[in-house]
């Protein structure tokens, strides 16, 4: 796979971690930010790190970040540089622009300004935990925006034997079961048949919206 290139803004705790994921997977990454001790933190581990201010428009513009395949601005509370550095990167026509955000009024007013995604760390990390502390069974969980969600889950008991036929998901919950995971990798199947009987030793990975997931959670769990 092709090497991305990445730059990330802000030195927050998010941007800091996401720095050193990305450089341990040998992409490019340049950051930013306007502490130095921030900077000199991460210096060893990317690409390119320096002192900067993203609030400038000329900065942004001479560092070259909108040739990058994807910027993060990652910038904590400063709500304000956060809108403006999403601003000046949208009009200099960068690729893809994500943004970290502390609370729904930033996200939208980014989102507005040419944010192509916004992400909230601490509020779905919260919503990840709650689940997982509600139900033990599940495995893993993304959010793919906006309220959807895809879960791993154990297998309920009260579907052995059963088929997705039998249990009709879809209508009933508006949940989409995208793969059935088996210990046997000849079992695994992926937009399974409605004929597929789930085994004791099965793990689930679902399509729903937060809602539809807790009534699957309840229902079933």
């Amino acid at each position: 796979m092709a090497k991305r290139t990445f730059g990330i803004i802000g030195m927050s705790s998010f941007g800091y971690y996401l720095a050193l994921e990305l450089a341990r997977s040998n992409h490019e990454v340049m950051v930013i930010d306007i502490d130095e001790a921030k900077v000199d933190d991460i210096k060893d581990y990317v690409s390119k790190a320096l002192v900067a201010d993203a609030a400038d428009r000329e900065t942004l513009q001479e560092l070259e970040f909108h040739k990058l395949d994807v910027v993060v601005v990652s910038l904590g509370t400063s709500v304000e540089t956060s809108i403006l550095a999403t601003l000046y990167l949208r009009e200099l026509g960068a690729k893809e622009i994500m943004v970290k955000s502390i609370t729904e009024d930033q996200g939208r007013i980014v989102d507005k300004i040419g944010a192509d995604h916004v992400i909230f760390p601490e509020r779905d990390m919260a919503m990840r935990t709650a689940l997982s502390l509600r139900y033990p069974n599940v495995l893993e969980q993304i959010s793919i925006g906006g309220d959807m969600q895809i879960v791993e889950i154990a297998v309920p008991d009260s579907f052995i034997d059963k088929t997705l036929a039998d249990l009709d998901l879809r209508k009933d919950l508006e949940i989409q079961v995208l793969l059935i995971k088996a210990k046997a990798l000849d079992r695994h199947a992926v937009m399974p048949t409605s004929t597929r009987h789930f085994k004791s030793d099965d793990m689930i990975v679902i399509l729903g919206t937060m809602d539809a997931i807790e009534s699957f959670q309840k229902k079933y769990c």
